[in-house]
């Protein structure tokens, strides 16, 4: 890499210290929605397939924000291996998209709604995409390609962000709604 590039990527070691911490804590969170989903919900095949329809992929997405502030951070990059670097985390993200489509359909607790399509889909596969043409732009105009790269960490970060809420409101009134239906049932007799 040209020394003025080499330059440029070292500007952004404070912003990728900033998303990768943020993605490493809030990964930790999503642990935490995890275990409480266990102890609200029952463990059924079903309720398997829900965690990795909807909790696996956000999952995922704040590892990918943390992968790329390493690898980012990671000094003596050449224009090749930034270029494999990105493009590989946005092949693999894309790849990885494809599977949320096929749980996302074999699981059968939840009905998707168009807004969860947006989500845990499109967006993402739009931050992946961005990657992948971030790998071919950096050849050519590092720095915008750059931006775009931090574009698409910010993209999986608010995805992530915005996922983790929806699961944690949904465990929250699946609380609820597991103890109404338990309740009346035991004070039945039943």
């Amino acid at each position: 890499m040209s020394e003025p590039a080499v330059s440029l990527l070292s500007g952004w070691e404070s912003f990728y210290v900033i998303t990768g911490s943020s993605a490493a804590a809030l990964t930790g969170l999503m642990f935490v929605v995890i275990a409480l989903t266990g102890q609200t919900l029952e463990a059924t095949a079903n309720t398997m397939a829900l965690v990795r329809a909807w909790g696996t992929p956000t999952v995922v997405h704040f590892g990918a924000v943390l992968l790329l502030a390493a690898m980012l951070t990671t000094p003596g990059h050449s224009i090749t291996t930034l270029s494999v670097c990105v493009g590989g985390c946005g092949v693999a993200g894309l790849a990885f998209s494809r599977w949320v489509v096929l749980q996302a359909r074999r699981q059968t607790e939840y009905v998707p709604q168009p807004d969860n399509w947006r989500w845990h889909l499109w967006l993402p596969v739009v931050a992946y995409a961005t990657l992948v043409g971030a790998a071919g732009a950096v050849w050519w105009r590092p720095a915008p390609a750059l931006v775009l790269v931090g574009v698409a960490a910010l993209l999986l970060l608010y995805i992530g962000i915005h996922n983790s809420w929806d699961a944690a409101i949904w465990v929250s009134i699946g609380r609820r709604v597991s103890g109404a239906h338990r309740s009346p049932g035991r004070g039945q007799g039943s």
